[in-house]
């Protein structure tokens, strides 16, 4: 995928929210932080839009989005959260102004939405953790952001997990929130998994809707020429008062077991305080080893 300009001290990142509603007070602390690295900011008209959950109507939220797109002084779009309702707005955007001046597209959870649309228009874009949360994040994981945005090297590496499967791969690293990329499946925004490493995450799902997301993953064959999978925070998963009987790494294991790719499991990104910034599209080098696994951009 194309590779974006890295961002330079005085550029312009946007704030915006494509989904749920947020107030200007609860992204101040992502301003600051914007503002010691040396960028300047443009709040969106969402930021305080409220209609019901969401972040102003979808005309506003279409609205809003597109002129952070069009504008070609805007070099990064940081959306606010995430909650539900990109996918209402994304067939209504026009990424015209984008091709000509692409630009980071930063975020996670719903905006796995945004993620899968570009790549289908050949850009990479950032999985990161989002302004309302930046005040919980670990100061490793602010950092890894102001990394990748600034061009900086980024390589992590991390404790194996026993549950690992063991193996190194290179290709292009995509995916997302688990529930959003099986919420695409079949539209145009749908993911592409030929000869790539794929990232999944999930919060707050039940243990038996797991296992039928991966199950379509897999009979639809997304399975079947990937060439590794890494799992990161698979937070506050839910059973029924009769226990499903596996926990989510158990599920995954035994849906891909007939797979040869590694599996990374316990990788610190997602719905985690420790949510380390991934930059989708990138070609990645995925050493996973008994003792350590490598992920290198």
């Amino acid at each position: 995928m194309i590779q974006l300009n890295y961002l330079q001290k005085n550029d312009t990142v946007a704030i915006v929210s494509t989904a749920r509603k947020i107030s200007l007070e609860e992204i101040k602390p992502a301003i600051q932080l914007l503002e010691s690295w040396g960028l300047n900011i443009a709040i969106g008209d969402t930021i305080g839009f409220e209609e019901n959950q969401f972040a102003g109507n979808d005309k506003e939220r279409i609205a809003d989005f597109q002129r952070m797109l069009d504008n070609s002084k805007i070099k990064a779009i940081w959306c606010a959260r995430g909650g539900y309702g990109t996918v209402r707005i994304i067939d209504q955007l026009n990424f015209t102004s984008f091709i000509k001046h692409p630009k980071w597209i930063i975020g996670y959870s719903d905006v796995t939405v945004l993620h899968n649309h570009i790549h289908h228009l050949g850009f990479e874009s950032l999985h990161a953790t989002m302004p309302i949360n930046v005040e919980k994040n670990s100061k490793q994981s602010i950092a890894t952001l102001k990394e990748c945005l600034f061009g900086q090297n980024i390589s992590y590496e991390i404790i194996s997990s026993v549950e690992n499967k063991i193996g190194n791969v290179t290709g292009e690293l995509i995916g997302g929130n688990l529930s959003i990329l099986y919420s695409l499946l079949g539209s145009k925004s749908n993911i592409i998994t030929n000869n790539k490493i794929l990232f999944i995450e999930d919060l707050d799902e039940y243990l038996y809707h797991i296992d039928r997301m991966l199950m379509n993953l897999k009979r639809n064959g997304y399975f079947t020429n990937l060439k590794g999978l890494i799992v990161g925070g698979m937070t506050d998963m839910r059973d029924n008062e009769i226990p499903f009987g596996k926990s989510a790494k158990e599920i995954i294991l035994d849906i891909v077991s007939e797979y040869d790719f590694p599996v990374v499991f316990d990788f610190p990104a997602g719905h985690l305080n420790e949510n380390n910034a991934l930059i989708l599209g990138r070609e990645v080098r995925l050493e996973v080893g008994k003792g350590k696994t490598i992920l290198s951009f």
